[in-house]
């Protein structure tokens, strides 16, 4: 919860800077979001996988205590960064079923848990890649153009802010079904540059304000430490975190 808390400090720092430097009367109309279980706000409940959240006791802090398939007892960074910006308490999922074209004007989330930047992630856990979330944004566009116009959809695209939230679930489930092919460096080099890739692929559709989450300390999460970390000391997985911070000492001079 913490690292969680910090996590959070580092974007709302970046993002009131972000908004000092454009004027004290500047908007941002949306948050879109992108990523996998900690953005993730319901899309996996419309999917065939076991990753699902939407059935007690999550969502007992949610307002109302629902549990909407997010992946929290209350509401997900996407919901809070939302806030933060003013536009919504609650960042809707796309693939909501009750979604209104209206609905879509202040942002959604793509993200679906248990993805990654490895197409291979998303395909072993039955959930929607992050490249397969660029095509939903595709999809999400045409709506708005559809629905209030090309200028509304060009305002949406020049002004609002994008956040990218992968890489958890490759570094931590993933690598061991590709360590024929890379090694402990090679992998998270290789998540990196896809990362880039990802992003040039948004900024390419006209994405222009993005915000790229770094790695967590992987190894220190409770699932790695209980089945890793020993049985009596259950101590951070240093090879793990060890591969986050080559990811990111990858990704932040690339991008």
């Amino acid at each position: 919860m913490k690292l969680q808390l910090l996590w959070l400090a580092l974007v709302f720092i970046a993002v009131e800077t972000n908004a000092a430097k454009q004027g004290k009367n500047a908007t941002i109309p949306a948050l879109i979001v992108f990523g996998d279980s900690i953005m993730d706000t319901g899309n996996n409940n419309r999917l065939p996988t076991l990753l699902k959240c939407n059935f007690p006791p999550y969502g007992k802090d949610f307002p109302g205590g629902l549990a909407t398939g997010r992946f929290s007892d209350g509401r997900v960074p996407s919901d809070l960064i939302a806030e933060k910006l003013g536009i919504a308490k609650s960042l809707p999922a796309f693939m909501n079923p009750n979604l209104k074209p209206q609905d879509l004007l202040k942002g959604v989330t793509f993200a679906s848990g248990g993805t990654g930047y490895d197409p291979l992630t998303a395909k072993i856990m039955s959930v929607i890649s992050v490249w397969d979330q660029l095509t939903y944004f595709k999809r999400y566009i045409s709506t708005i153009k559809k629905h209030f116009g090309e200028k509304k959809a060009q305002d949406i695209l020049d002004h609002s802010f994008f956040v990218v939230c992968s890489s958890s679930n490759d570094l931590a489930h993933t690598f061991m079904a590709q360590s024929h092919k890379y090694d402990r460096t090679s992998y998270p080099n290789f998540l990196a540059d896809s990362a880039v890739k990802f992003v040039r692929e948004l900024h390419k559709l006209g994405a222009r304000k993005i915000g790229v989450f770094s790695a967590v300390p992987v190894g220190c999460v409770p699932l790695q430490r209980t089945v890793f970390g020993g049985m009596f000391t259950r101590g951070c997985v240093k090879p793990l975190n060890d591969m986050a911070k080559q990811f990111n000492a990858r990704l932040s001079p690339a991008l």
